[in-house]
Formats: structure tokens, C-alpha cells, sequence
């Protein structure tokens, strides 16, 4: 049976939560595991760990095990989790937090997640919003499967479901913005 130094473990622990907080300005310490971000998440479904898991990693300093789970991948950062937390932690932006340090040390679940990540936020760099059908080309093309979900395009099509070109909001500048500060800032994205 291998000994383990619980003070040591702990003292780690704490270092790595005190990074992440000072990184996500969110105190994971404030939550009680009561549940509800999982119990409300529309995607935790398809998650190998639930919300409240990740969470409770990032409490113990479990770092490696929360930044290779598919979960920070998969959060669709609606803010459900956010929104009903009771100790108002800031779950979402905890998620891309750990999907910012996953990148920056080659944790990354699946390539293609994090093509699809970067795709959909130069999108929203780019028109203000998302541009679907720009979305799922660029997808499908730097994923190898240029045809893959070609067949549904002309019904979408028809039907107004995907636009052929880009919509963007009346002021793009702004977004532009916000990506620039965070670039400016040291982020990355």
C-alpha cells in the first residue's frame, strides 16, 4: 500500500486552486456540491463528468483529471449552471477557463472539439454572431469530411434554416473589441 502525505497533498491542492481562481476569477472554493448546476445543464447527458465533478476537482486540485475530461469540451456555456447556482459561482466561466489552460498545456479530449471551439469563436469574432452554415464548412473541411453533412444543405436551404452568407449586427466593432481586450490582455482564444 503506497503512503500518501495528506499535507502535502493538500498544500498542492490549494496552490492549484489558488492558480485557477486568480486565472478564472472564480472561488470553485465557495461551492457546496449541492448539485444544481448538474440537475440543470442541458448537455450533461453526454458529459464523462458532471458540472458538479469538475467542480469538485478543481476543490481537490485534481487538475489533470478535470482538464482531460470531454465535459470542458462539451459545456455549451449557456450559464444554466451559473444562473442557479445558490453560492453564485460562475460555472460556465470556470469551464472556459479549464478549456483556455487544456489548450495552453495539450490537454485537449478530442481535436476535433477544439477545432470546432475555435471555428465557432472567429465566427463570433468575425460577424458578431454565428454563421452556421460558415461554421459547419469550415468544420467539415479542416476535418477532413468536406461532403459529410452536404446532403442536408439544399433543404436547409429552402427552407431559411442556414443563410448562404453572414449576418452580422449592427455593431461589430464592439465584439471586435471585446477580442481584441482579451487578446491585449494576454488571453488567448
Amino acid at each position: 500500500m503506497e503512503r500518501i502525505e495528506l499535507t502535502a497533498a493538500w498544500a498542492e491542492g490549494q496552490e492549484v486552486l489558488a492558480e485557477v481562481t486568480k486565472e478564472s476569477g472564480v472561488r470553485a472554493s465557495k461551492c457546496y456540491q449541492c448539485g444544481k448546476c448538474t440537475a440543470g445543464c442541458p448537455v450533461a447527458f453526454a458529459m464523462d463528468k458532471t458540472p458538479r465533478e469538475i467542480m469538485r476537482l478543481v476543490q481537490l486540485g485534481l487538475m489533470d483529471e478535470a482538464l482531460q475530461s470531454q465535459t470542458i469540451w462539451l459545456c455549451a456555456s449557456c450559464d444554466t449552471c451559473s444562473t442557479r447556482c445558490p453560492r453564485e459561482v460562475d460555472i460556465a466561466r470556470m469551464m472556459e477557463t479549464l478549456r483556455i489552460i487544456a489548450k495552453r498545456k495539450g490537454f485537449v479530449a478530442e481535436k476535433k472539439m477544439d477545432l470546432f471551439h475555435d471555428l465557432f469563436l472567429k465566427s463570433v469574432e468575425k460577424n458578431g454572431r454565428v454563421h452556421e452554415l460558415g461554421l459547419i464548412l469550415g468544420f467539415n473541411i479542416y476535418g477532413m469530411q468536406p461532403l459529410k453533412d452536404a446532403h442536408f444543405g439544399p433543404s436547409m436551404l429552402l427552407k431559411g434554416k442556414l443563410s448562404p452568407l453572414p449576418h452580422t449586427i449592427k455593431d461589430n466593432g464592439e465584439v471586435k473589441k471585446i477580442f481584441a481586450n482579451v487578446r491585449k490582455r494576454g488571453g488567448k482564444l
